[in-house]
């Protein structure tokens, strides 16, 4: 079935045309026709297989062609993500599939100054997409109005609960007219989503696409065994190997991103970091710049890039094996999107192999394993540019931080102390 043959506007279909939408993906094959026919749906498909456009389409000619008969103004759909960057996301595919109806989308997030969402909110919209912390904000200030919604939609559901806007998402049900429809969209599902996702529906149609395995077929993923401290090394090499690759690089916390860019910064190559210690607008730059190619390497945390579509990502290199197991899905499904190819590599050192088995458990098979010669494991440790003044600098910087750690602990002790007394 292509889209040609869906009844939706004309004017989505021209705008699908022009994207080179031609025929619709599972989840959107599935997703579609019930969310027109108005039943809420709880929809489980792996990443990059287009689970946006599978509620966008439908919504927008919903809207669309209320619109043509009825004059009723206010925000018709809710849609909450869990990050910001993933609400412009969102933004952008509604904009880019609703170009030439009549229906208006607004985003707003925190992080920025809110006077410019509150100046498109002023000029009316249809479509609202949201982070919770910022929607409550400008609910709260009689900027937002949610009486007159009729679908609510949660993308990325899982990952909501994993930031804890469980309590975000049961609240905005309070705002909501009691008849309105929910969709729960996410790549991966256990217990507690699903329990969640039973309490907010009614009979709901329950869509699940490749559940055996939840990385895409098109996505070829392995793991190395290499030691934390060499793990810099191997990603040079990486890098140098494909030159002109677009490499997005995953760790686990905030302070270990930045320290893999000074790391890289010392064999003279360029990158960014995103995560959720940086400003918005540095954020977004760091996107920007990785998406136009101006930057081929981007390490990023779980909170801020799960769930971001970046055209034409190469490589994924877990740098870092996540903590959280399902997270493993996420991010090498950052490569591989729609019918491209991709390929993703993990750094596993000897302290991460429990998270590795759980990984593997999760999955249910093992990962592939990229073979490393003793001989081939020396040779890129000592092939690498970082010399030996950076050592040094590296030896440096590792005592200050010893120090600085128990000046701290030793400060903490004396204030307890104080407190006590």
């Amino acid at each position: 079935m292509k889209f040609e043959d869906y009844r939706i506007s004309p004017e989505i279909k021209k705008s699908l045309k022009e994207l080179s939408f031609k025929r619709p993906t599972d989840i959107q094959y599935k997703a579609i026709p019930p969310v027109l026919k108005g039943e809420d749906v709880l929809a489980i498909a792996q990443t990059g297989t287009g689970k946006t456009a599978a509620f966008a389409i439908p919504i927008i000619h919903l809207i669309s062609q209320q619109k043509k008969t009825n004059l009723e103004q206010g925000i018709q759909c809710v849609v909450m993500s869990p990050t910001r960057e993933l609400a412009i996301q969102i933004t952008e595919v509604f904009e880019e599939i609703g170009r030439y109806t009549n229906v208006n989308t607004a985003t707003v997030y925190g992080g920025v100054d809110q006077d410019p969402q509150i100046k498109a909110l002023n000029k009316g919209i249809d479509i609202l997409i949201a982070t919770p912390g910022r929607m409550f904000d400008l609910v709260s200030q009689k900027h937002i109005f949610l009486n007159k919604v009729k679908v609510l939609i949660l993308d990325e559901a899982d990952h909501m609960l994993d930031l804890g806007f469980i309590k975000d998402i049961i609240d905005i049900k309070r705002f909501l007219p009691k008849k309105h429809q929910t969709l729960f969209f996410s790549a991966t599902i256990d217990k507690e989503i699903k329990k969640l996702a039973y309490s907010l529906v009614n009979n709901p149609i329950r869509i699940q696409i490749s559940p055996k395995d939840p990385v895409a077929k098109n996505i070829e993923h392995a793991v190395a065994f290499i030691e934390m401290d060499d793990k810099r090394f191997f990603l040079e090499r990486v890098i140098n190997n494909y030159p002109d690759s677009k490499i997005l690089v995953f760790v686990r916390t905030k302070v270990r991103a930045e320290r893999v860019l000074k790391a890289l910064e010392r064999v003279n190559i360029k990158s960014n970091t995103i995560h959720s210690g940086k400003d918005q607008s540095d954020r977004f730059t760091a996107l920007n710049e990785f998406k136009s190619g101006i930057r081929n390497i981007l390490i990023a945390t779980d909170v801020s890039a799960r769930g971001i579509d970046i055209p034409n990502v190469d490589y994924v290199v877990n740098y870092d094996l996540p903590e959280q197991t399902k997270n493993y899905v996420h991010r090498v499904g950052r490569t591989g999107r729609a019918s491209k190819k991709g390929q993703a590599i993990s750094f596993c050192s000897s302290g991460e192999k429990d998270i590795l088995h759980e990984i593997e458990q999760f999955l249910d098979k093992k990962i592939n394993t990229l073979e490393i010669s003793k001989d081939e494991y020396l040779d890129t440790l000592e092939l690498s540019n970082e010399s030996h003044e950076d050592w040094k600098t590296l030896i440096k910087q590792s005592e200050e931080l010893v120090n600085a750690r128990k000046k701290n602990k030793k400060n903490r002790a004396n204030r307890k102390a104080k407190k006590k007394k």
